[in-house]
């Protein structure tokens, strides 16, 4: 279903939409044909579709934390930090690598982190990029994309209410039998 919100300067998903959008990015690199050894997802907006991925594909999933949106309840762009470690449950990142975030926005994020592999990982042969939303203003085209978002919109993603969501307004919610705003049955 199509929220009556969105317009070129904003774009709403819902759970739903949100789920199908990963299956379809899964089919887009399937259908490529291009096998790949690992998933590297970009934390924090590319963990639910890292993890879904590395679930369909049966492959390892390593985790990259990035920071780059802050303030305003994580509407404000900052300085784009990196961290310094790689997280998975064995070795190291090596071979093809399929490299998941949510969306490219300025591309800054995806360019600077395939740096960082090229300087900290020779093991790593290839890399390519997979994302949900490939936005025109970015500088960067990833290898697979599910939708190409020429206005740019702002993309309100349903985990997004977590953003602001505190123990103390949940319990409150609960206990008049409610969920949280955003959050599906």
């Amino acid at each position: 279903m199509v929220d009556p919100r969105n317009d070129d300067a904003n774009l709403w998903v819902s759970w739903e939409t949100y789920h199908r959008l990963i299956e379809r990015l899964a089919l887009i690199v399937y259908e490529s044909g291009w096998q790949f050894d690992q998933i590297l997802c970009l934390a924090r907006g590319g963990l639910r579709v890292g993890d879904q991925l590395a679930r369909i594909f049966d492959v390892p999933l390593a985790i990259l934390a990035t920071s780059s949106y802050r303030g305003a309840a994580g509407a404000v762009q900052g300085r784009l930090d990196i961290g310094q470690h790689i997280t998975m449950a064995d070795g190291r990142p090596a071979g093809r690598i399929l490299l998941v975030d949510d969306l490219v926005d300025s591309g800054l994020t995806l360019e600077r982190v395939g740096q960082h592999l090229a300087e900290s990982c020779p093991e790593v042969t290839e890399i390519r990029t997979a994302v949900l939303w490939a936005k025109a203003c970015s500088r960067v085209t990833p290898d697979y994309y599910v939708e190409f978002l020429q206005t740019n919109p702002w993309i309100h993603q349903p985990f997004e209410t977590y953003d602001t969501l505190r123990p103390h307004r949940l319990a409150a919610w609960l206990h008049r039998g409610q969920l949280a705003p955003g959050v599906a049955e």
